[in-house]
């Protein structure tokens, strides 16, 4: 009787050396894990008093690097990565994904690097979000991919966001800052919108065997009311109609959630951070629905929920799921991970809710979220930068 064919993979070793431009997800999560905590504790020194030099007041500059940098980042591994993916087509890996990430990085250094040119800072840091668009783009035209094709405009309207931030530091224009940032967090939250309402409950069911609960009339009105609310709120912040909007925003966020949620999920560290990470948006949207009917108070803890809370936990759980996913592992995070997923949590609503509480204690408040915040971030660079620069272990190419 003939012997079965042993196959020679599973004696071979792990696969040894360096791959870190072998797909998209891989240098740009390094770089946002990293960057979260740099910008971090240079932000924690400007509350201390030292001057960061460059052209962009300390506060645009933080919630710029912030969006534009770190949150940027974290969408460009993910897009990268999924739209090879959805499409079956590759997307950039090896010299054109370096130089791709290299662009990234020069906007980057333009802040950090003190006498350089503005216009010429403004002028590279414009021209990753086009780039990324244009590359995101191909395949996802090539496959004739038409619900996906709201992403690379999501990515020029980025772009545009950007470019109101740099006018505004160019003195071409006046007061465009400010719009400029809310418009960049608002696009983000769309982003989020439309992809955790894909991967959130297919994640869930696929690991519990459960069947979230999808209702149509919701399914329509959560990205309309969301583009609504958020138009609103960028031309008519302090408006009944901003909350109303908010208000229906937060609502239908809110039983959208709802509908996914299974007692089952606790368990699952890799679910409930992306869980409790979309639940920020509807905290979000009720914030800003009760700062624009005359809480003041609200406003600035309304783009915190937006930020710290929806695009901090939810970014830091994906990147440590398509992490795990991609590098060929088992979709089981170290336990260290757990306490990185509670402290992004902590961080967010160390920075929500302590302006409202306790106003009087404000610095000491965005010392301790941004502490907690660093101390997640630094724990995602730790466990996964071996993950992120080494082959996959089961020595498939990504």
């Amino acid at each position: 009787m003939a012997m079965l064919p042993i196959d020679d993979r599973a004696k071979r070793p792990p696969p040894t050396g360096w791959a870190p431009f072998a797909l998209g997800f891989r240098p740009f999560f390094l770089a946002a894990g990293l960057y979260a905590v740099l910008m971090m504790a240079l932000w924690l020194l400007v509350l201390g008093g030292v001057i960061i030099p460059g052209e962009l007041l300390p506060l645009v500059w933080h919630g710029h690097e912030m969006v534009f940098g770190f949150a940027v980042s974290v969408i460009a591994g993910f897009l990268l990565t999924a739209a090879q993916n959805w499409t079956g087509l590759r997307t950039p890996s090896g010299r054109p994904l370096a130089a791709l990430f290299l662009l990234w990085l020069a906007g980057r250094l333009g802040f950090l690097i003190p006498g350089l040119p503005a216009g010429l800072v403004a002028l590279v840091d414009l021209a990753f979000l086009p780039a990324l668009a244009i590359v995101l783009a191909w395949p996802i035209l090539q496959a004739k991919q038409l619900h996906n094709y709201p992403f690379p405009i999501l990515l020029l309207a980025l772009a545009a966001a950007n470019a109101l931030v740099h006018a505004d530091a160019l003195h071409w224009t006046s007061g465009t800052a400010r719009p400029g940032l809310h418009l960049g967090v608002y696009v983000v939250i769309m982003m989020i919108t439309a992809m955790g309402g894909r991967v959130i409950p297919s994640f869930t069911d696929n690991k519990l065997h459960t069947r979230a609960r999808r209702w149509k009339i919701i399914e329509w009105l959560v990205p309309a009311a969301t583009l609504l609310a958020l138009i609103a709120a960028l031309v008519a912040p302090a408006s009944p109609a901003t909350a109303l909007l908010a208000a229906v925003a937060a609502a239908a966020h809110a039983i959208r959630l709802a509908g996914w949620y299974t007692p089952k999920f606790w368990s699952v560290p890799l679910l409930w951070i992306l869980h409790l990470g979309y639940a920020w948006i509807p905290l979000g949207f009720a914030l800003l629905a009760l700062s624009a009917a005359g809480w003041n108070a609200a406003a600035g803890s309304a783009l915190h929920a937006f930020t710290a809370g929806a695009i901090g936990a939810l970014t830091l759980g994906m990147m440590a799921r398509v992490s795990l996913g991609h590098t060929g592992r088992q979709l089981e995070p170290l336990p260290i991970m757990t306490l990185a997923f509670v402290a992004i949590n902590l961080a967010a609503l160390a920075r929500v809710a302590l302006p409202l509480l306790f106003p009087a204690a404000y610095t000491q408040g965005m010392a301790v979220a941004g502490l907690v915040w660093i101390a997640a971030f630094g724990l995602f660079v730790a466990v996964y930068a071996p993950m992120l620069l080494r082959p996959r272990v089961d020595g498939k190419p990504g």
